[in-house]
C-alpha cells in the first residue's frame, strides 16, 4: 500500500531527508530508500518506452536497442556485449527505454519536483517524491536473484550481478512475471551520474502499471505531496544548500540552467 505525505512547510521536509536507519551491524545509520522527484503530482510513473512507443514498446524494444548498439559502437567499444550497459548508456542519453530513473538522494529528487521547463507553472500544481524501499523490492526477487546479493553481501544489483543473474530481456521477462524488478546502480560513465547518485528500475514487460504495482504490493513506498504554495520556497532552499543543475548537471549547460532560473523574473 502507498502511503501520502503531504509537505507544504519547511518542518515536513525533515521525514523525507530522514528515512535512514540504525544498523546495529555496522554502528552506523544507513537508508534502504531511493527517490524519483517528479514536477507534476499527476504525472504517471512511466517509462520512456512506454511513453514513446505506447503497447508496442515490447515488440520494437529489441529494434531499439540494436539500432543503438549498431550506432553507438564507435563512442562504446564492446557495447555489444551486455544488453543491460545498451540499456543504460542509451537511457542516459535520450533512448527510449524501459527503464526508470531513481536516486538515492532526496536532495536531488526535491531538485528534480520544483524545476519545470516554464517557470510560469510552479505554483500552478502540486509536485511529487516517490519513495521505494529496495530491500522490499529485492525481497520479491527470484532465487537465483537472491543467491546473488546473498554472494555478494550487496542489496542493489551491480551491471556484473545482473549479467550473471540474466543476460537477456526475454529471460528477465520470464523471471519477473510483471512481479518484481530489480534496481541496478549504473556505471559512472559520466559525471551526472555519479552528482545525481544514480540508480535505475529494470521494468518488466509485463508491469504495465507500476504505481498499481506498488500500491499492491509493497507496504514501505511513500508518496510526498509537494504543494504548489510551497515549491518556490523550497526551491530556493535548495539553491541555497547547492542544490541546483550546476550540480546535477555538471558543466556549461548546467550552470546556464541554473542561471535562467536564478535570475528569473516571477510574474
Amino acid at each position: 500500500m502507498i502511503k501520502t505525505i503531504v509537505i507544504d512547510d519547511i518542518n515536513d521536509v525533515s521525514h523525507l531527508l530522514t528515512e535512514m536507519r540504525f544498523r546495529p551491524d555496522l554502528n552506523r545509520y544507513r537508508s534502504h530508500h531511493i527517490y524519483r522527484g517528479m514536477p507534476d503530482a499527476d504525472y504517471e510513473i512511466m517509462t520512456s518506452l512506454r511513453r514513446n512507443c505506447k503497447d508496442k514498446g515490447p515488440i520494437l524494444e529489441p529494434t531499439i536497442l540494436a539500432n543503438f548498439t549498431k550506432y553507438a559502437e564507435i563512442e562504446a567499444p564492446g557495447i555489444e556485449s551486455s544488453v543491460w550497459r545498451q540499456m543504460i548508456l542509451g537511457q542516459h542519453h535520450g533512448l527510449p527505454t524501459r527503464l526508470l530513473d531513481w536516486t538515492f538522494s532526496p536532495m536531488t529528487s526535491l531538485h528534480f519536483a520544483t524545476t519545470e521547463n516554464d517557470l510560469e507553472d510552479m505554483d500552478k500544481h502540486d509536485a511529487v517524491v516517490w519513495s521505494i524501499n529496495v530491500d522490499e523490492l529485492h525481497e520479491m526477487l527470484p532465487d537465483k536473484y537472491q543467491d546473488i546479493m546473498l554472494k555478494t553481501k550487496t542489496t542493489v544489483f551491480s551491471l556484473q550481478m545482473l549479467q550473471e543473474a540474466c543476460a537477456s530481456l526475454e529471460e528477465y521477462d520470464e523471471d519477473m512475471k510483471g512481479e518484481a524488478m530489480v534496481i541496478v546502480e549504473p556505471p559512472s560513465y559520466e559525471q551526472r551520474i555519479v552528482n545525481q547518485y544514480s540508480f535505475f528500475a529494470i521494468v518488466p514487460s509485463d508491469m504495465t502499471d507500476v504505481v498499481r504495482f506498488l500500491d499492491e504490493h509493497t507496504e514501505k513506498t511513500v508518496k510526498y505531496i509537494i504543494k504548489k504554495e510551497f515549491r518556490w520556497k523550497l526551491r530556493d532552499l535548495l539553491d541555497q544548500l547547492n542544490i541546483s543543475e550546476r550540480i546535477v548537471y555538471p558543466g556549461l549547460d548546467g550552470l546556464s540552467q541554473w542561471l535562467a532560473r536564478h535570475y528569473y523574473v516571477k510574474g
